[in-house]
């Protein structure tokens, strides 16, 4: 752990936006999905949502470049589940997507609480999203092609939230529950030793203002403890 690299993971941290987030409709194209997650990290998003009837999420690592080991993503099997609770936490749930409703990306308000919704690469937002959602948004074209590709659009519209939250300075504040940063800052500082306490069901040891062990000694007592009661247990 470089100081650099302790220094980055505090800038990251105390930047994330919890009231930023998309939610994906059924979007299956590893690659576009590991690009949503891309986008997400560079813009501060924290958590994203995906919608899969089956319930399973495989990012396209090659894609993400890692990006998927620092948003959180949550799998839900229905499209309403995911918008109806963002909505009742105070978000406005915003599709890319053409109807009645439709405004300019730029014109919309994103300090406030905000949810991108993005539509499969086929069929774009499903019906049953659209009776649930607060407006849409459209990117103005210029050339024959009728959209851009989700994971394009994403970015698109991301980086005008991004420059309307940093023009209002809401990356300067911490946003995260205080337990929840101080759990990422160790997981994110320490991946082994965090691994290793959850596999023997030990509590994080606490770290020094270089993103090390406080007391790496003590934390290896406990550890190869902990090992000893295991296996006793299990004899």
């Amino acid at each position: 752990m470089t100081p650099e690299r302790y220094e980055k993971i505090l800038k990251v941290l105390n930047s994330r936006q919890t009231d930023l987030t998309v939610i994906t409709d059924q979007v299956h194209k590893g690659q576009n999905l590991s690009a949503i997650i891309r986008t997400a990290d560079a813009v501060g998003i924290h958590r994203v949502h995906a919608v899969y009837k089956e319930g399973v999420f495989r990012a396209h690592t090659g894609t993400a470049m890692g990006s998927h080991k620092w948003v959180k993503t949550t799998v839900h099997q229905d499209i309403v589940t995911p918008i109806q609770n963002l909505q009742s936490e105070g978000f406005q749930v915003l599709a890319a997507h053409f109807d009645e409703r439709a405004v300019d990306y730029r014109d919309v308000d994103y300090t406030k609480p905000t949810a991108l919704l993005l539509g499969a690469e086929k069929w774009g937002v499903s019906e049953r999203a659209c009776n649930q959602i607060d407006g849409t948004v459209i990117i103005p074209m210029m050339g024959m092609a009728e959209s851009f590709n989700v994971s394009v659009a994403c970015a698109i519209i991301l980086a005008e939230a991004q420059r309307q939250r940093s023009e209002a300075n809401m990356y300067n504040d911490r946003h995260l529950p205080l337990d929840e940063y101080h759990r990422l800052l160790f997981e994110w500082c320490q991946p082994v030793i965090a691994r290793m306490c959850r596999e023997r069901g030990l509590p994080y040891p606490v770290l020094d203002n270089t993103g090390h062990l406080q007391d790496p000694q003590a934390f290896s007592r406990l550890y190869n403890d902990a090992g000893v009661n295991d296996v006793e247990v299990a004899g």
